[in-house]
């Protein structure tokens, strides 16, 4: 009896013990990130049979395990990851926004100083200190582009920076999971599937961060490995081995940094729409959803403004009685090869409608049987089975490829705004050159008789007509039938027996001009060069109307409004995304307490169980104290 006495006394005193071990581990790791408090789980011995029943053989330790919900933690994960994504796509558009609305430093005061400028102009156009303001405020506003440009840019080569030390991150935390598969597998191995509970923590500690950089998926094996998928269901961790992530550039953009599977014999590029989640996850939808058309936005803006106002100063005339030139210098798309192609491949492209460009990159491809250009934005397409040239364009959407030298399978992406910010300068710096002046001027012939007048005329829109400063004469007949004659040098001239409806156009030569009133029988009307003209401002005007007329996107926004469209949108995304990413932290804090009130270590619980572990110890003592007494009567006897 003594004996059997002795060993419960001592079972207990050891349950005791452990459950005093672990409490104490618990304590000492109250503060440790990951930590899941402990529990020694104790179960009766199997009891002796009697023959007056079955009597106790007292208890022992049957495991320690982690006081863990495995739903809580999923639940912690996904938190984790859309936490992670709206935080990192929050910050960095804050940066754009800021950019964009700053009202010092934003596009819109710069605009507004120009066109003040070419009104000044128009106000008076023979003032050399007004031309000269009109220069210096163009190159201002080309600057504020390239500027706006430049920090665009920045922070892109700062998401290539990011997406590249993540990426890194990423590797090193797939490798320890792995590592921490193998050891978990092995331990638990070796001592017949007990619990490793601290590397268990561990484990579920480097998957949560990694949480934070990716989506993840996590699979559980019956051998203990944790399988990690990452995204949409890219394998990162299968066991023991880990895959390795690898930041490259894009094969379609040398400037962009995207992500690729290294499998040690081939990289394999990796969708960016697969890899969602986590702070990489919101870099890569921030650069494609808000940066990219940012960029491409104040590019249309750049190129947009630089085509039409030379194609108007084109339509005047300049101090020195000449045409107008290219007022901007406008960019030109940017053709960029993939890999892959040979190095004699080669693709022209250009501008042919700025009114039709939107934000949107092409992809022009040659399959050996088809040329291809492609719309990325809608995948709208034309194809023709001849290579394209200057006589055969193949045009989409405000661009045309004018000559291609392709291989089969090969491929070119066509940027035609990206750099339209970057490369707008001015292209004059003489303020003789600025055509103000409308090259034309129309009279009536001193001895009209008749109450008709002509309108001052206005040149029609490129190309110019060669015979746009020939001088031609407009006579009614004599005698008096509703009828007049157009005479002078031209390809459409002379006209003869004209029908005269009162405020029609007239258009010969590359002019249009309406007469008014009653002509009477032999009045004429001229229209010839506007020598010394130089007080003239008709196509100042029009250059100042431009501010406010829709000549962008289809002819259904300004360059003002595009620009406030952008902000607006920008402003918006920002607000949207401030207020989800904090919505989203306070869920994910809600989940990390339900987390902490299960599996976190209360002191106060703790110390409560120091107390009541140290009295069962003390009473197990006693237990054996009391065996002893009982052994030592039985040897008296």
């Amino acid at each position: 009896m003594g004996n059997s006495i002795l060993n419960i006394g001592v079972s207990g005193l050891q349950a005791a013990q452990a459950a005093l071990l672990t409490t104490s581990h618990n304590i000492s790791n109250a503060h440790t990130p990951g930590y899941n408090r402990q529990q020694a789980i104790q179960s009766t011995n199997i009891p002796q049979p009697a023959g007056t029943g079955f009597l106790g053989q007292g208890v022992h330790i049957s495991t320690v395990q982690r006081v863990y919900s495995q739903f809580l933690y999923s639940q912690g994960l996904q938190a984790q990851t859309q936490s992670s994504q709206l935080d990192s796509y929050y910050t960095q558009i804050k940066q754009v926004d800021n950019l964009l609305a700053d009202t010092t430093s934003g596009l819109t005061p710069a605009l507004h100083n120009f066109f003040k400028a070419v009104h000044d102009v128009a106000s008076n156009p023979s003032s050399v200190p007004s031309r000269q303001s009109l220069l210096s405020n163009a190159e201002a506003l080309a600057a504020r582009f390239q500027g706006m440009d430049q920090r665009l840019s920045e922070i892109r080569e700062g998401i290539n920076s990011q997406i590249t030390s993540t990426i890194d991150e990423v590797n090193s935390l797939a490798k320890e999971i792995a590592t921490l598969n193998i050891n978990i597998q092995a331990t638990e191995g070796s001592t017949n599937g007990q619990p490793v509970n601290d590397m268990l923590d561990q484990r579920d500690t480097l998957v949560r961060q990694l949480s934070e950089l990716v989506n993840v998926t996590v699979v559980r094996q019956d051998n203990g490995h944790h399988n990690i998928f990452i995204g949409n269901g890219q394998a990162l961790v299968v066991g023991s081995q880990s895959m390795a992530l690898k930041a490259v550039p894009s094969p379609d953009d040398p400037g962009k940094i995207t992500i690729a599977l290294d499998t040690g014999n081939k990289t394999i590029l990796l969708p960016e729409k697969q890899l969602q989640g986590g702070s990489l996850g919101g870099m890569l939808d921030f650069r494609q959803n808000s940066l990219d058309k940012a960029q491409n936005t104040l590019g249309l803006i750049a190129i947009g403004l630089a085509q039409t106002f030379n194609d108007q100063h084109h339509l005047g005339q300049d101090l020195n009685g000449v045409l107008g030139e290219d007022f901007f210098d406008v960019p030109k798309p940017k053709i960029i090869s993939t890999a892959g192609n040979s190095s004699t491949s080669t693709v022209t492209a250009s501008i042919s409608n700025v009114g039709d460009l939107n934000t949107s990159d092409f992809q022009f491809k040659y399959d050996g049987s088809q040329y291809t250009l492609t719309r990325l934005s809608d995948n709208a397409s034309v194809s023709s089975a001849t290579a394209p040239s200057t006589g055969n364009p193949l045009t989409l959407g405000g661009i045309s490829v004018t000559a291609a030298t392709i291989q089969p399978n090969e491929s070119f992406v066509i940027q035609p705004v990206r750099n339209g910010a970057k490369d707008i300068a001015t292209a004059i710096n003489d303020t003789s050159k600025i055509a103000a002046a409308a090259p034309i001027r129309s009279q009536a012939v001193s001895s009209n008789t008749g109450s008709a007048s002509i309108s001052a005329g206005v040149v029609n829109p490129l190309p110019i007509d060669p015979d746009l400063l020939q001088p031609v004469t407009i006579k009614f007949h004599t005698p008096s039938d509703g009828m007049f004659d157009v005479t002078g040098t031209g390809a459409s001239l002379p006209a003869i027996n004209q029908t005269y409806t009162e405020g029609a156009d007239i258009s010969f030569n590359g002019w249009t001009a309406q007469i008014s009133g009653v002509p009477a029988a032999g009045d004429e009307f001229t229209i010839s060069p506007n020598i010394g003209g130089i007080a003239d401002n008709r196509n100042a005007l029009l250059l100042a109307g431009l501010q406010t007329k829709n000549t962008l996107q289809g002819g259904t926004a300004s360059f003002q409004s595009t620009y406030a469209q952008l902000v607006s949108q920008v402003g918006n995304r920002t607000r949207e995304l401030e207020v989800t990413s904090k919505a989203q932290a306070n869920l994910l804090a809600q989940t990390d307490q339900s987390i902490q009130a299960l599996s976190g270590v209360n002191l106060e619980e703790e110390a409560a169980n120091l107390l009541r572990y140290q009295q069962a110890f003390q009473a197990s003592g006693k237990v054996i104290e009391v065996s002893h007494s009982l052994f030592d009567t039985l040897l008296r006897i």
